[in-house]
């Protein structure tokens, strides 16, 4: 390596934060680069990147070739002693012996060496960096897996939408890329009434575009081996826990969350506060009029209430509030080592006063009669602790399969697949969506291996098992409409815009807030109205989400073509918030609220109880899953919560996808509003004794990657 080269790697070139007179510059030079310069014959400098991952490097011989509007260079070897090793930055010079014209495209292939011509050695390359003759520097980004004798060709780094991409070459180019991703990404059925995933049954199955790192891939199947190990847990043989206190010995070191849950679980205050701030802050919702199927009366909740206050008069308050687990109604109980476990359907009946919600009311089934009793909070002890945990065991359901399962990972995929089908790589809005798709193809082709398929953690430690798991999916997907995927949306339908101490509410609207300023400035920076009208790109995107996610229900108000920015901007920015802040909400917290099993459990050994009156400590112990499923449940709750050694927090773009200034500009906006919400976040977290982090744009991944 020359004394030039190793003073270019101790200043790496960053597109993404350039000093201001750099980035003015460098973007002054390349809109007259895209308007009228013409590069003669010269020599040219190329800076060569290689990914930091294991593997990422390469000993293949790399030929590269500059391809311009008159001709090109011809493939020139790219000659080095040491290989191309990961995380290296290597300095090139290619002379071109004719006038190519203005430079388009860097044509990339790697081939064997002699010495090695049966090995397989992928190449991880970044991004290449051509100086041309007239010192004008030109990005060309690659992010990607490159195999020996293949070609790859890449363009510039400025985005342009299909209306204005004028040049022949550059055109030809954008439509090639599509027909090959076309080709690569396909859409496969999981089943019938389910959003539709990516064609692969295993990670390496992926095209290289968006394989998974050789690290990802093993970091995620050690951690789901090593849970037991990393927790210090035993897998013991089937039996009955002896008492909550053993519960409570699992584990030995616990997150402070953990331990405040460990310790409140069985308070009425911390059952309802879940329904706010916990796992899934998404079900509940005002209630102005019971419904037929949950007959409470006055007479039975009127100690519950302030004053000669009645039922009536809270609704007409809105200080009632309901969560109703119908979806599960009538599912059959999965078995486990050959024992029936037990499904219910409850509702749940809350009261809010002085910034208190308290439960006052459970029926543990839909159809109300004698053998389906309401619970009150003044029945005895072990009998409204055993309806609370039904109810508990219901929201087990809800969360992992509907919120988190269905509306997160599945949608996120809906969202990555038709990204990638109908985005060629220079289109503003694949530059602006693909690092909110990292990893969710991988991560979701294994989560149907391990967890859901007919071996995986569903059928073996869930009372919903496999078959009622794929009716219940039906029935949540068939739910899905595009304004309960749209925060703001979502709170006024539900009617929870004023109750206090809704954290989730709060954090979430001002973070869809952010992300929706962001995404209005940047397509407003692409696009006006007409453009939005007339991009055949972008509406075949919009179409194919529509059919494979929504499955085309109409009732599911989900838009049929974009007409407007405005109507563009909500929809990236639910996209962006749901494979980032959503996730978050129903993702992070799985282990602090879900390791202490009885706050969240799986399955359940007993039927719901059909009077009041019998149940004692005892039978609520025979209830809760057994010994080997409380375990397994833990490990699993702790594998889906643990950050990733290589995420992404939202805002982190490591990527250098642009050039232009606007969208740089807009980027570092974007982190610094981020970074004014971590501060409210963080200060209102002081007054509370249980803070909630989960909407802290530190704890948010830009996508679903656990």
């Amino acid at each position: 390596m020359d004394e030039n080269e190793e003073q270019q790697r101790e200043r790496p070139f960053n597109v993404f934060q350039p000093k201001t007179s750099e980035a003015v510059v460098r973007v002054t030079v390349f809109a007259e680069y895209q308007s009228c310069i013409r590069v003669t014959m010269g020599e040219y400098k190329i800076q060569v990147f290689t990914g930091t991952a294991l593997g990422a490097g390469t000993s293949n011989k790399i030929y590269i070739n500059l391809i311009g509007s008159i001709s090109d260079s011809g493939p020139h070897k790219l000659k080095t002693l040491t290989a191309f090793w990961p995380g290296s930055r290597q300095t090139f010079t290619v002379e071109s012996e004719s006038n190519i014209g203005k430079l388009l495209l860097v044509e990339v292939e790697p081939r064997p060496r002699s010495l090695m011509p049966y090995v397989d050695d992928d190449w991880f390359c970044t991004k290449i960096i051509v100086t041309t003759p007239e010192g004008v520097d030109v990005l060309f980004p690659c992010y990607c897996w490159i195999s020996r004798d293949e070609k790859l060709i890449l363009r510039h780094s400025i985005a342009m939408l299909k209306t204005k991409d004028m040049v022949p070459q550059l055109l030809a180019h954008r439509q090639e890329n599509l027909k090959k991703r076309r080709q690569e990404f396909k859409w496969s059925v999981y089943a019938p009434g389910l959003p539709h995933t990516v064609l692969a049954t295993l990670p390496h199955e992926l095209p290289p575009e968006v394989r998974f790192s050789f690290t990802r891939e093993k970091e995620f199947l050690f951690t789901s081996g090593a849970a037991f190990t990393k927790l210090k847990l035993e897998n013991p043989l089937n039996g009955t826990w002896g008492s909550f206190e053993e519960i409570t010995e699992i584990l030995s070191k616990k997150p402070e969350t953990y331990e405040y849950v460990e310790k409140n679980w069985m308070t009425d205050e911390f059952f309802a506060y879940q329904f706010l701030n916990g796992l899934n802050p998404m079900i509940i919702k005002r209630c102005s009029q019971l419904p037929e199927k949950f007959p409470v009366t006055n007479e039975m909740v009127k100690s519950f209430l302030p004053g000669t206050s009645t039922l009536e008069s809270e609704m007409k308050k809105g200080n009632i509030f309901l969560c109703d687990y119908e979806r599960l109604r009538d599912l059959e109980g999965n078995q486990i080592c050959k024992k029936k476990q037990y499904l219910a359907a409850p509702l749940c009946l809350l009261f809010s006063t002085q910034d208190k919600l308290m439960p006052i009311a459970i029926q543990l089934n839909q159809q109300p009669g004698p053998g389906n009793p309401i619970f009150l909070p003044s029945d005895s002890e072990t009998d409204w602790l055993l309806a609370k945990i039904f109810v508990r065991n219901a929201e087990f359901n809800e969360h992992e399969l509907n919120f988190h399962l269905l509306r997160a990972h599945l949608m996120g995929e809906v969202f990555t697949v038709a990204t990638m089908r109908n985005f060629p790589l220079c289109h503003p809005l694949y530059k602006l969506l693909i690092p909110h798709t990292r990893f969710n193809l991988q991560i979701n082709i294994l989560a149907r291996r391990l967890l859901i398929s007919e071996i995986g953690y569903f059928p073996k430690f869930t009372a919903i098992g496999n078959e009622s798991m794929t009716t219940f999916l039906k029935r949540a997907a068939s739910s899905l409409t595009y304004s309960s995927l749209c925060i703001p949306d979502n709170i006024k339908e539900r009617g929870l815009e004023t109750i206090p101490n809704y954290f989730y509410r709060d954090d979430g609207l001002e973070l869809w807030d952010i992300i929706y300023k962001f995404v209005s400035g940047f397509v407003s920076h692409y696009y006006r109205d007409q453009d939005v009208k007339d991009d055949n790109e972008l509406h075949s995107w919009l179409t194919e989400i529509r059919e494979n996610g929504f499955l085309e229900r109409s009732e599911a108000g989900f838009p049929k073509s974009f007409g407007t920015l405005k109507e563009l901007v909500k929809f990236i920015t639910m996209v962006i918030f749901t494979v980032s802040g959503q996730h978050a909400a129903v993702n992070s917290s799985q282990f602090e609220f879900g390791g202490f099993m009885p706050n969240f459990p799986s399955t359940l050994r007993c039927p719901p109880p059909k009077q009041k009156g019998e149940t004692t400590m005892d039978s609520v112990l025979e209830t809760l899953p057994d010994i080997s499923t409380t375990i397994n449940t833990v490990a699993i709750v702790y594998l889906l919560s643990q950050e990733s050694a290589d995420r992404y927090p939202l805002g982190h773009y490591p990527e250098e996808l642009f050039s232009e200034e606007m969208p740089l500009k807009l980027i570092a906006q974007f982190k610094s509003a981020l970074q004014d919400l971590e501060k409210k976040i963080d200060n209102r977290n002081k007054k509370l004794a249980l803070p909630y982090t989960y909407l802290n744009p530190p704890n948010v991944d830009n996508s679903v990657a656990i």
